[in-house]
């Protein structure tokens, strides 16, 4: 499954910050420097979507806000249901 985000780095806690632009909203406590960001990213959707986190990929969008994450082990729906969207 692949999974379009929008990521705000630096925020007070991790969260779901809703859809927008048929994006996934993240807010995540990780500053957006040397790639915590994005480890931060991996782990956190991972954590919420009950999966491995070898099962996360980063595959687009490292260097901005906008990225796709390419995830096994979850289908579209159960992704739907566990985030409630």
């Amino acid at each position: 499954m692949s999974l379009a985000v929008w990521v705000t780095p630096g925020a007070p806690r991790d969260e779901v910050a809703g859809v927008a632009d048929c994006r996934l909203r993240l807010r995540l406590a990780a500053p957006a420097h040397e790639g915590k960001a994005n480890a931060a990213l991996t782990r956190f959707v991972a954590d919420l979507l009950g999966v491995a986190r070898r099962d996360v990929r980063l595959v687009a969008g490292a260097g901005g806000r906008r990225k796709l994450l390419r995830i096994q082990g979850v289908t579209l729906d159960e992704a739907r249901r566990t985030l409630r969207l």
